[in-house]
């Protein structure tokens, strides 16, 4: 153990703010640093693809905290510093300023960055990710201003944006390389429920395409052609598809890297001294039974309580089931579990898909893995419940909307 007792938090995010949170409030009265390379103070991601996005909301309403509860808890906040590397035998982490800081934990908190496009045009103007808040503010100013935007890629990212920005009165074509939105994520019946809501709402829906290259004018975006040779016309372009983790430190530090920071169930990496939470950290889950890395908010927010807890020698293990939400025009839905593609062998649904107020649940084996609700928030917690239960159900029962969710847990 190093002699310096600093607990440091590399990230500035929802997880290194709750990571921060849980120290403190679980005992530790340590030294507590905690540093990232943006400006913003820790603020919580979501908001910027929906209600931030679409003025519904005020800029204080995104942050973790407000801005005195660090002084209050003693938590020593360092914006715009940019750890450069780890050094775990020393115990030190080097700043781009050269300066050193010494830990006797450190939790890297690290986040994703979106995929960037390599493609003719792609350093235009007007060729806008949506990551950070300083990402946001520019969109929100493009929707004030553009009448015709472009989405490159139909995930959430892209779809969220798009609704947002059909609400200002811009019009959109998605741009997606597969037959459907979401395809990969929810399966061909559910990806067509997200296909039509966008066409109802006027988008231009694109699907099989590939783009060949953003063109310019004067610097700025002016339209994007596709690899059949045809042109879309737009002001911006918004691209979103994907992100990769942020494990250069870790992977310099020589810590087991894999689609992420690899971490066991209680957020310990292969250095007894250093843990991983949120988008960077590919964690074994005790229900599903190996490592996954989860890139929504409901991991950021859970996942740091235990990392803390661990930090302080506590005997936990993060085995909450995954969890995500979107809001899109009329839409909410809420799916929890996991489930890969290819790795289920029937979707249940039940309910009405035209209506959009349907539940549907992946099955293994007749197994519940995940399961989601469309428009059916009174049913959140049976869906959750069932999900987390993982029985073995009989489908045509399951799909019978006259049978209580409740019933097929123990079933």
């Amino acid at each position: 153990m190093a002699a310096d007792p600093t607990y440091l938090i590399v990230g500035a995010s929802l997880a290194g703010a709750k990571a921060a949170q849980t120290l403190r409030k679980d005992g530790f009265d340590g030294p507590l640093v905690m540093i990232g390379d943006e400006g913003e103070r820790p603020y919580i991601r979501p908001p910027l693809s929906k209600e931030y996005l679409m003025g519904q909301t005020d800029r204080e309403r995104i942050y973790v905290h407000p801005e005195a509860w660090y002084e209050t808890n003693d938590v020593d906040l360092r914006l715009r510093t940019t750890a450069t590397g780890i050094d775990p035998a020393a115990h030190e982490v080097t700043l781009a300023d050269g300066s050193r800081i010494g830990y006797a934990k450190l939790l890297l908190t690290t986040g994703s960055s979106p995929r960037r496009l390599s493609l003719p045009g792609s350093d235009l103007d007007n060729v806008l990710y949506l990551r950070r808040v300083g990402d946001c503010d520019r969109l929100k100013e493009t929707f004030a201003s553009a009448s015709r935007v472009a989405a490159i890629g139909a995930g959430w990212i892209g779809l969220e944006a798009t609704a947002a920005g059909r609400a200002a009165g811009v019009e959109v074509t998605v741009l997606e390389a597969a037959e459907l939105p979401l395809l990969r994520v929810l399966g061909r019946e559910a990806a067509e429920v997200f296909a039509n809501l966008h066409r109802e709402h006027g988008v231009d829906l694109r699907f099989g395409v590939q783009v060949a290259e953003i063109t310019g004018k004067d610097g700025a975006v002016s339209g994007v052609r596709l690899g059949d040779g045809s042109f879309v016309e737009a002001d911006a372009v918004i691209v979103g598809v994907g992100v990769t983790p942020n494990v250069e430190l870790a992977q310099s530090a020589g810590l087991d890297v894999d689609n992420g920071i690899r971490v066991d169930a209680g957020l310990r990496s292969s250095d007894p001294d250093i843990y991983a939470a949120g988008d960077v950290a590919n964690a074994f889950h005790p229900l599903i039974g190996k490592n996954i890395r989860v890139e929504h908010w409901a991991n950021a927010r859970y996942q740091p309580v235990t990392a803390a807890k661990s930090m302080l020698g506590q005997d936990v293990s993060y085995d909450r089931v995954p969890y995500f939400y979107t809001d899109q025009y009329d839409l909410r839905m809420d799916y929890f579990g996991y489930v890969e593609p290819g790795q289920y062998d029937e979707v249940v649904f039940r309910g009405d898909l035209d209506s959009r107020a349907f539940a549907a649940f992946w099955l293994a084996d007749g197994m519940v893995l995940a399961g989601m609700h469309v428009n059916l928030v009174d049913q959140t917690r049976h869906v959750r419940n069932l999900v987390e239960a993982r029985p073995k159900v009989d489908g045509q029962r399951l799909a019978d909307s006259d049978v209580p969710l409740a019933e097929h847990i123990g079933t």
